[in-house]
């Protein structure tokens, strides 16, 4: 099947989406649609699925005109979808949700038999290896993929579109569905591969065509190099390398002993880990989405009930008490989700910028703020950290991602930390920003600041570590170096200790290598 989108323009009231957008998809294809978060690429495939009408153009299949009012049409025409949160029922077991939809009946029940069949004969076509009768909740993330994959396939998809399909995976499933989808390709099915990640793209791609700001920048080949990418989907060159020197690392400043966290439904999500952070150390926290690392940071600032367990700052007590003493003890705070947890929307840019300085006495006089003196403090962040607002006085709400971002970074670095703790920091952020943002959190580190920073991104890990935690089901799994192989951090994000997966190390007196923390030095 040859797959043609033709000048597909998307408007959302006066927001356009997509802009002229044209893209061939060839048969024995794999496909990459590559730009930042917001740049387009989920939209322009949700209108090709019949999830969005286009405002304007055409899609051509085998050079015919189609035309999807939803994604029933799309799916019978060949096009399957593989959206970045999963469309299945939890509870159902992978036959009925492969069923669901296109359910045989017998009598006056369900004939899943067939639907078996056809599951057991993909799975071993591919490697699968999926239990129909197995039930989802149970499977771990990457099986439930291939069970989406698997929904597509039984309806006989020619066009299999994978839309952020690594973002929740451990290295070595993604490894695994990269090699899924070589696979599918050599068996005639072509591949859309939505994404942001430059090595992956690069790793699988017959073609990639790079989108900025709803525009296509320009078609390339795989053997484009990582700089020559990230130039397309920012318009200017970037470096995609963080410069920084060794740590030198003594002591500790921050010690968290036995930390537990208990959710409102009694399940424990951070269970009973310790660890320390040194004076101007990055000590990064890897893992997959959803293992403890959001419910670890909100403990760390205060923001977590059913806490118990020990967090010294200094010698000083942290746990127990609330976010406000926490921040004013000197800890800043990044948090993951920067529009519902970072920022007030509707408050401007200088407003955002004092939220947790409101009371300060540079601030306010009496009842009133000193609008005078948080314009002036506004100014001075937008020209540090060089954040494109229109005005100090606009709604932060106006500002991109990336900018943001850099209002909530400005915010909890324009005063004198003793801990910086910043989750997902560059989520959604552009290459450029990123590049940005990096030099700010190792410049504070060389302050001689502890720095905690969690992402679910292994570059950006990789990137900023002196150290890397790794957490699996709110455990922590150990700490190892961050020359570490990507394999090997891999296994332990899926649930192997350190121990199980290194070498024994050295004893090295000159190390703080606390036998709870499962520490390991190269």
């Amino acid at each position: 099947m040859k797959l043609e989108l033709r000048d597909i323009t998307k408007k959302f009231g006066g927001f356009t989406a997509n802009q002229s957008v044209n893209l061939t998809v060839e048969p024995h294809q794999i496909h990459c649609l590559l730009g930042e978060n917001g740049a387009g690429k989920s939209t322009l495939m949700n209108v090709l699925y019949g999830l969005y009408e286009p405002t304007s153009g055409s899609i051509e299949i085998d050079g015919e005109p189609v035309s999807f009012s939803g994604p029933g049409e799309a799916m019978a025409a060949g096009i399957g979808m593989v959206h970045q949160h999963f469309m299945l029922v939890p509870v159902f077991t992978v036959a009925e949700n492969v069923a669901l939809g296109k359910e045989a009946t017998k009598g006056v029940g369900l004939d899943l038999n067939s639907t078996r069949r056809r599951i057991r004969e993909i799975s071993e076509r591919y490697g699968f290896q999926v239990d129909p009768d197995a039930i989802v909740e149970d499977l771990p993330v990457g099986v439930q993929q291939r069970v989406e994959i698997i929904k597509a396939l039984v309806r006989d998809a020619e066009v299999l579109i994978l839309d952020e399909p690594t973002a929740v995976l451990t290295p070595k499933e993604t490894d695994e569905l990269l090699n899924i989808m070589r696979q599918l390709r050599e068996h005639g099915t072509s591949i859309v591969f939505i994404s942001h990640k430059l090595r992956e793209v690069k790793a699988v791609s017959d073609v990639i065509t790079v989108i900025r700001r709803g525009k296509v920048e320009g078609q390339v080949g795989p053997e484009t190099s990582t700089d020559e990418l990230a130039a397309l989907m920012v318009g200017r060159d970037v470096s995609l390398t963080v410069d920084k020197e060794p740590a030198h690392a003594i002591g500790s400043a921050l010690e968290v002993t036995d930390l537990t966290v208990v959710g409102e439904n009694g399940v424990v999500l951070v269970d009973n880990v310790s660890f320390t952070v040194a004076p101007g150390e990055i000590l990064a926290v890897a893992g997959v989405q959803g293992n403890g690392q959001t419910e670890l940071t909100e403990a760390l600032v205060g923001l977590a009930d059913h806490v118990s367990g020990s967090i010294k700052l200094e010698g000083q007590e942290l746990a127990g008490r609330g976010v406000r003493e926490v921040l004013s003890s000197g800890v800043g705070f990044v948090p993951e989700d920067r529009s519902s947890e970072g920022l007030v929307g509707p408050f401007t840019v200088s407003e955002n910028l004092i939220l947790d300085r409101y009371k300060d006495r540079a601030f306010t006089s009496g009842p009133s703020l000193k609008l005078g003196a948080m314009r002036d403090n506004a100014q001075q962040a937008v020209d540090s950290y060089d954040i494109r607002a229109g005005s100090v006085d606009a709604p932060v709400s106006t500002l991109s991602g990336g900018n943001q971002q850099k209002v909530v970074l400005a915010r909890e670095l324009s005063r004198p930390l003793k801990l910086f703790v910043a989750s997902q920091p560059t989520r959604g952020v552009d290459v450029g920003s990123i590049e940005f943002i990096h030099k700010r959190i190792v410049a504070e580190r060389d302050k001689g600041v502890p720095v905690i920073i969690v992402s679910t991104e292994l570059d950006e890990v990789y990137a900023l570590a002196d150290r890397i935690a790794v957490f699996f089901h709110g455990k922590l799994m150990g700490i190892v170096p961050p020359d570490t192989p990507r394999e090997t951090l891999g296994r332990m994000m899926a649930g192997e200790t350190a121990d199980e997966v290194l070498p024994p190390a050295p004893w090295d007196d000159s190390q703080d290598q606390h036998q709870h923390e499962g520490t390991h030095t190269a």
